[in-house]
């Protein structure tokens, strides 16, 4: 102990632990000072309405009086309707003991869709056939859910004919 200089004490926790106390809380301070000055202009501006109000989507109508958001694109192409599908249950091509159950609402153009219970059918059917040829792995994470929510939408799409602008997966259970 007394071979050791007191600069050398000191310089040890510097060197191990970072920042010393004081460090800490002036950048704590200054963290705090910005977090608050953008939080009150951030009010000040929503308050005297120069700043555009956040994007919360619309609510669509559907021809059965129930609604699903859509996103805000209600606004952008007219009044939009719903309708959902009925759910999809089947197994997976690989592993063949995984089941998969999906639940989607289709949107469309209009209140109402041209043979919307039969078209309804049809693209049920074309979902349960494309989900039994996919596997496990191609599903799996974002970028497989993606691609999932685009085949389905490509197939709806085609089903029909253009009328169906897209399938919103609702739920997604794999068991």
């Amino acid at each position: 102990m007394a071979g050791r200089s007191p600069g050398k004490a000191e310089a040890a926790p510097r060197a191990m632990g970072g920042m010393s106390l004081a460090e800490n809380a002036i950048a704590f301070a200054a963290a705090a000072l910005v977090a608050a000055g953008i939080g009150g202009a951030q009010g000040y501006l929503s308050a005297n309405g120069t700043a555009p109000p956040p994007d919360r989507g619309s609510v669509a109508k559907s021809g059965d009086g129930a609604g699903s958001r859509d996103g805000g694109k209600a606004a952008l192409m007219g009044e939009m309707g719903s309708m959902d599908l009925p759910p999809v249950v089947t197994n997976l091509a690989s592993p063949s003991d995984v089941w998969l159950r999906l639940e989607a609402t289709l949107l469309f153009e209009g209140k109402t869709l041209p043979h919307g219970e039969a078209l309804a059918s049809e693209i049920s059917g074309d979902i349960l056939a494309f989900l039994r040829t996919e596997s496990l792995a191609q599903i799996q994470g974002v970028a497989g859910l993606e691609h999932l929510r685009q085949d389905l939408n490509d197939r709806a799409a085609i089903r029909s004919e253009g009328k169906v602008r897209e399938l919103i997966i609702r739920s997604l259970v794999v068991q």
